[in-house]
């Protein structure tokens, strides 16, 4: 009997997470892939463009072609090339996860109040799903299947621009394919991307937490009360504080009280708290692989764990809400 009721939980899961990426297809489907588009078509120009322009040196004008040209002939520019792909995946890839936060801070605001909104919600309370299974799938269109579909359209913004890049200079007699495809860092920086996940989800659990609690019990002015609430209160402890001289921590409440409520679904938020070590020193610089270790050295941090009781605690009280809350 329990093997058939864990087998009929996931298929209601299933069908929940379907429901999910059907309404909001538009915010976990297609905005990734515009903005991959937009990028690539911006590449390609560039490219073109690029071409025709010239650049001043020792007092006389180059092509710029010409220059890059020359550069990547000289011994070890390929290989270096090479080297700097894991440091293009996320270079490339930073104006989808800055999206993400964008894309998943709007959904979590929406995903229950536009149930009571629209009086939907009596129709999905007739089914045989119950409100945790329809919170849990919220959680999981927000922290996991958005995210990893944001990650796979970086991957392949990637992967077309230094196409793009390698073809540019194939055309100009320099041969980049085969060093680049002869670099592991080249296959293994997607995977190092992708194991960001977990961090991801665990520093957003308390914003994701917050949002689908004020989500379930607003009656309207959803973002007012999101973004109003956390944000009065920094004010109210501030005023407090200098009002009656009791010198506390503000910064401390802004950081950890306020900014995790409203900033966690940020990719690379975690960084507030704990600056990457790759970047310590004058040379540090940030691949894949230095931001995987990075990342993951900051779930040493009590702070994360703190934000995860808060966080379930949060969406335990947005279940709560929406087995009670109703519009009448």
């Amino acid at each position: 009997m329990k093997t058939n009721s864990t087998t009929a939980n996931l298929t209601t899961m299933q069908w929940l997470l379907r429901r999910e990426v059907w309404e909001h297809k538009g915010m976990v489907l297609w905005a990734p892939a515009v903005v991959a588009l937009i990028i690539v078509a911006l590449v390609l120009g560039g490219l073109l463009m690029g071409h025709n322009l010239t650049m001043t040196m020792d007092g006389q004008a180059v092509h710029l072609k010409d220059h890059l040209v020359e550069h990547m002939l000289q011994p070890g520019a390929k290989q270096e090339f090479a080297k700097a792909a894991s440091e293009l995946y996320v270079a490339i890839g930073v104006p989808l996860y800055l999206e993400l936060g964008v894309l998943v801070f709007f959904y979590c605001l929406g995903a229950l109040y536009d149930d009571r909104r629209d009086r939907s919600l009596l129709f999905w309370k007739s089914l045989p799903v119950s409100d945790h299974m329809t919170v849990l799938s919220k959680v999981a269109v927000a922290l996991l299947v958005t995210p990893v579909i944001t990650m796979l359209a970086a991957t392949a913004l990637s992967l077309a621009v230094l196409l793009l890049v390698c073809t540019a200079a194939a055309f100009q007699g320099v041969q980049l394919f085969t060093t680049l495809l002869g670099t592991g860092e080249f296959y293994l920086a997607p995977l190092r991307m992708l194991g960001l996940l977990p961090v991801y989800m665990l520093w957003a659990l308390p914003t994701v937490g917050w949002l689908l609690l004020v989500s379930s019990w607003a009656r309207s002015k959803v973002f007012l009360w999101a973004v109003g609430v956390p944000l009065g209160a920094g004010v109210l402890v501030t005023w407090t504080s200098k009002i009656f001289a009791l010198d506390w921590n503000i910064g401390w409440f802004m950081q950890h009280i306020v900014a995790r409520l409203l900033t966690g679904v940020a990719p690379g938020s975690w960084f507030m708290y704990m600056r990457p070590a790759s970047l310590h020193g004058e040379e540090g610089r940030m691949g894949a692989g230095e931001l995987l270790v990075d990342s993951w050295t900051t779930l040493s941090s009590p702070v994360v764990w703190a934000g995860v009781v808060a966080g379930i605690a949060m969406i335990a009280g947005a279940v709560w809400m929406r087995r009670w809350r109703d519009e009448t």
